[in-house]
């Protein structure tokens, strides 16, 4: 089975516009982290994560904290932040003008094709598939995402993270691993929060201790892992992958 393709504003477009950002402009606007969390919709604590997480990627702080003052201090954005948010704002404004040269272009895109363009990450494994469900217990949450075969992938993340990338039933994303955390074998079977996924195996590379495997699960769509060199698998035999949920991060294409 195979996903028809999305418009370009569904995987691009202000759906995608990243969370941290909004919190950062909140702060700017309100003054305080607590208010900017409240205002853009998540916890004060995903609030703060926000501003961790772009400070570190950033490598200088971006939100300063004001102590005293008539309000009791509050927050506000370095020059620093203050240069981000010019500089995403910039980057909206040329997002527009792509769209808009795309569209007049009449190409025809899938979830896949523009993740390929747009993510740049070690990790071997990047798997374009939708959110089918979403459900939270014992504070995490556990997130279903539909591959394009139509078997499923279970991820757990925090509610936070869950906030934070604004994810939603049917959202276009990407399912990400590390080739280590997969497993090969000719028969698995699952057992508590592990995934197990059927295929074909498509490419073998042969170790002393264990071999690379490549499974096909479906026509583009391909899970590298790794299998005992002992365990016999051949070329187009049906093999299964499996990994734990915990190992499967999500990401967005923009």
């Amino acid at each position: 089975m195979k996903t028809a393709p999305l418009p370009l504003e569904e995987l691009l477009g202000p759906g995608s516009a990243d969370k941290r950002l909004e919190v950062l402009r909140a702060i700017a606007q309100t003054g305080s982290i607590s208010q900017a969390a409240r205002s853009t919709g998540v916890s004060y604590k995903a609030g703060w994560q926000a501003v961790e997480t772009l400070s570190n990627l950033a490598g200088v702080p971006l939100v300063e904290k004001l102590v005293g003052g008539a309000g009791g201090g509050g927050a506000r954005l370095t020059a620093e932040g203050q240069q981000l948010l010019h500089a995403a704002d910039l980057m909206r404004s040329a997002h527009k003008q792509v769209l808009a040269r795309l569209h007049r272009g009449k190409a025809a895109w899938s979830a896949g094709t523009v993740a390929a363009v747009g993510l740049r990450t070690s990790l071997r494994n990047q798997l374009p598939c939708k959110v089918q469900a979403i459900s939270v217990s014992r504070g995490l949450v556990r997130v279903s995402l539909a591959l394009a075969d139509g078997q499923l992938l279970g991820s757990r993340i925090t509610r936070e993270s869950l906030q934070l990338l604004g994810l939603r039933v049917g959202m276009p994303v990407l399912a990400l691993c590390k080739a280590t955390a997969v497993t090969v074998a000719p028969h698995i079977v699952a057992m508590g929060q592990v995934n197990v996924l059927k295929g074909v195996v498509a490419r073998l590379a042969a170790g002393k201790v264990s071999q690379e495997v490549s499974v096909q699960l479906a026509p583009g769509l391909r899970l590298v892992g790794f299998a005992d060199a002992d365990a016999g698998l051949k070329s187009r035999q049906r093999a299964i992958a499996a990994l734990e949920e915990s190992a499967v991060v999500i990401g967005l294409a923009a």
